[in-house]
């Protein structure tokens, strides 16, 4: 391989959440951290080269967003997942977060319905609390070791009251690349309960073999008239401190809705002149890399899920067909979650993502972020392994 992903990269120090944040959040800096979701992986040569270039002209003032910038992600993504893009449906802004803050702030009252299906990524709670709005939950079938969605209780817990849903395609962390037929049969319940699609799509291009990404507004004209599409190179390129995410919405009028939130109202017009570089130049340059990334990321779940599977019994892993998320299933050792969680910190001292939080379905649950070198992979198993062992052994 060109690329060195087995290289380790020391990030404490450096103001990184996920490694200098850990006393803070777990109470504890001796452990290893597999939980917030960015990789410990250089970003692509050529977006260093360029950001490094563009550091030595050393004017930093206010920076729009050119044709390069907007170009280069049309062409990503027709290549990569053949949606054709106009230039006009696109919205940028500083992350995928705040673009469904925006969202649920544009097209919903306080008051009104917010739809999750879950276990799910966590701070879409805080989005929809923070923001006055209610809760409503479509919990996801698990069986034999893989999720589905339950069509026929999102109907029912669909009301008057239900204005936006969160879709999380692929979903994070349970892992699974929802196929065509699924997204086009939420997409027509949707349409017919008058309900906008917020589809946060910023994991489509981490997908393994076998497995196909179908952006929700693709599938068809009359399900990209109700949806919002957020993307963003953060997740593919490691650049999730850039903060730059684009949203896509191609019905005229939602667009203008959401762009006068965004621009009129919380005045954010310019961006961030290091992320608009890395944005384009990942874009332009990044796909050998991407490649080469994806190898050793199917490698390394395979490597893991191969592990548990054998050495860790009572823990069963849920293997992911898309994302760098491994949904761990812990019910099986009888345990509750603050158990589970003081001998993942105090005995294995590991850190990873507590079930719990993505809500309704996580309960017995962890998520552990296998996007790091193997070495840092095969320790971090093997301190779960002796922990577990150490217990069973008394």
């Amino acid at each position: 391989m060109r690329y060195d992903f087995d290289r380790i990269v020391d990030r404490r120090g450096t103001s990184s959440y996920k490694w200098d944040m850990l006393e803070e959040i777990f109470g504890s800096d001796d452990l290893l951290p597999m939980w917030v979701a960015d990789m410990d992986f250089r970003s692509p040569p050529a977006l260093i080269e360029a950001l490094t270039e563009r550091a030595k002209h050393g004017v930093f003032g206010y920076t729009a967003r050119n044709d390069g910038f907007y170009q280069s992600f049309i062409d990503w993504v027709k290549v990569r997942h053949d949606w054709d893009i106009k230039r006009k449906w696109i919205i940028a802004s500083p992350g995928v977060v705040p673009s469904i803050a925006i969202a649920v702030q544009a097209f919903t009252k306080p008051g009104e319905k917010v739809l999750l299906q879950t276990p799910v990524y966590y701070p879409f709670f805080d989005v929809i609390k923070n923001n006055n709005r209610e809760l409503a939950v479509n919990e996801l079938r698990y069986s034999n070791g893989r999720y589905e969605m339950d069509f026929d209780s999102l109907e029912k817990e669909i009301d008057d009251k239900t204005k936006l849903l969160i879709l999380c395609s692929p979903h994070n962390p349970v892992g699974r690349v929802w196929t065509k037929d699924e997204l086009k049969t939420l997409g027509e319940i949707c349409l017919r309960k008058g309900v906008i699609v917020l589809s946060d799509e910023i994991h489509s291009d981490i997908v393994y073999s076998g497995s196909k990404h179908t952006p929700f507004a693709k599938i068809s004209e009359e399900l990209s008239e109700i949806s919002i599409t957020c993307m963003a190179p953060s997740k593919t390129f490691n650049i999730a401190g850039l903060e730059t995410s684009l949203t896509i919405v191609p019905n005229s009028k939602l667009r203008k809705v959401f762009e006068n939130r965004l621009y009129d109202q919380l005045f954010m017009r310019l961006g961030n002149i290091f992320g608009i570089n890395a944005t384009e130049m990942a874009y332009r340059h990044g796909k050998e890399w991407l490649d080469e990334l994806l190898e050793y990321l199917e490698r390394n779940r395979d490597y893991a899920v191969k592990y548990i599977n054998e050495n860790i019994p009572g823990i069963k892993p849920v293997k992911p067909e898309g994302t760098y998320l491994l949904w761990l299933d812990f019910r099986g050792l009888g345990m509750n979650d603050n158990e589970i969680r003081n001998l993942l910190l105090h005995r294995a001292k590991v850190a990873l993502g507590h079930g719990p939080i993505f809500g309704k379905g996580g309960e017995g649950f962890q998520r552990l972020n296998f996007a790091c070198p193997r070495t840092l992979l095969e320790k971090g198993l093997a301190k779960i392994e002796k922990a577990m062992r150490e217990l069973r052994d008394g």
